[in-house]
């Protein structure tokens, strides 16, 4: 599936949607970019790449325009359990 896009002046460059849609990258989502040959390929983070911990336990909020750390909250909600 190739697709003609434009660089734009600060060097950023468009996802197509329907090469996002095919291969599940969402806003905010890492990619890793690297160098081929003379092409520049752009990579979806698999949970490989992170602990699926990590990965499964994160989010991104763009209302609160924070990372959520799922995790950390349910640790601190266990450690508060046992205490009282």
């Amino acid at each position: 599936m190739e697709k003609k896009t434009t660089v734009g002046p600060k060097g950023q460059v468009v996802i197509p949607k329907e090469i996002r849609e095919k291969i599940g990258i969402k806003e905010y989502s890492e990619v890793i970019v690297d160098i081929l040959d003379d092409s520049v390929v752009i990579r979806k983070i698999k949970p490989e790449s992170v602990s699926y911990v990590d990965f499964y336990s994160s989010t991104y909020s763009k209302k609160l325009k924070k990372k959520i750390d799922i995790k950390k909250i349910a640790e601190e909600q266990y450690e508060g359990n046992i205490l009282h």
